[in-house]
């Protein structure tokens, strides 16, 4: 199965064009979806979720037509948004036994036992009486996965999943998302590059509502070789080299900027050549470069 996006367009009253005619193919499998905030990945997200209506394009899930058959998409669909309410006092087992009944899980039994295994799955068992509002964020996380699991769904959506989690927290729920992956569509979005290095073998880059690249990571960051120079400078040369260069990032090491360049052909010696990495890849997409 795969969820096919064909000419997708949605602009807002206010008249913000938070989709400009996306179009993805997704397969089976990890695919991420990197962008800054704003790009237009939450309004993709929650179009395919059937939270908020296209002016125009396509989307199938299989045979499911996403945009009509709302129904049919929520029987498939498990969502995990950025953020997520839940009901402080009641405990974790009690809640995923909720949801599992609204699913359409009657029998007690049954309902039991998937809600057991969940909770074994995302490694809350042993927590499964304690009130959701003691969770940490990891935790809280690992829940909302269990959540939106909880009905076997064939395309799992997961919006900004890593955000704030420390880094212990950060690997479980990677490890969680890639063996939930074995079996599913997942569809990452978030602008944290490293989320999508780490867990998806598929991924487009989304800014200002269009598609600036879909294919592997490993094939993006290949296509950079030999094109990224870097180089220590003070900050009060940071405004000269931004108009002499390319210079498609900056950060402070050790309280100087290190930029990088992008380049197609060779620099002096003042830069060093740099191994590329997908964060190139996202800067130098946003800033218009191939």
């Amino acid at each position: 199965m795969e969820l096919l996006i064909q000419n997708l367009s949605k602009t807002y009253s206010n008249g913000v064009k938070a989709l400009d005619d996306v179009t993805l193919t997704i397969p089976q499998g990890m695919y991420g979806l990197l962008g800054q905030n704003g790009a237009g990945k939450s309004t993709l997200m929650r179009t395919i979720a059937t939270l908020q209506e296209a002016d125009s394009g396509s989307a199938r899930l299989g045979d499911i037509d996403v945009l009509r058959d709302l129904d049919g998409v929520r029987r498939r669909l498990g969502y995990l948004p950025q953020d997520f309410g839940v009901y402080p006092r009641i405990s974790a087992q009690d809640m995923l036994d909720h949801l599992a009944l609204l699913k359409g899980v009657a029998n007690s039994g049954e309902r039991k036992r998937l809600v057991e295994a969940m909770l074994n799955k995302v490694n809350l068992f042993e927590h499964r009486k304690k009130a959701l509002a003691s969770f940490s964020g990891g935790m809280r996380q690992r829940f909302g996965i269990a959540q939106a699991l909880i009905g076997n769904p064939s395309l799992l959506i997961v919006d900004e999943p890593t955000a704030g989690l420390d880094p212990g927290e950060r690997n479980r729920f990677y490890n969680l998302l890639a063996e939930v992956g074995e079996n599913v569509i997942v569809i990452l979005s978030t602008h944290i590059v490293e989320d999508v290095l780490e867990l998806c073998s598929k991924m487009a880059i989304i800014h200002k509502g269009r598609v600036l690249y879909e294919g592997g990571p490993d094939t993006a960051v290949d296509a950079l070789e030999g094109r990224i120079y870097s180089r220590k400078i003070a900050k009060a040369e940071l405004t000269q080299y931004e108009a002499s260069y390319r210079v498609i990032s900056n950060k402070m090491v050790a309280g100087r900027p290190l930029i990088h360049v992008y380049s197609e052909e060779p620099l002096d010696a003042e830069f060093a050549p740099a191994r590329p990495s997908l964060e190139d890849v996202f800067f130098a997409k946003i800033g218009g470069l191939n």
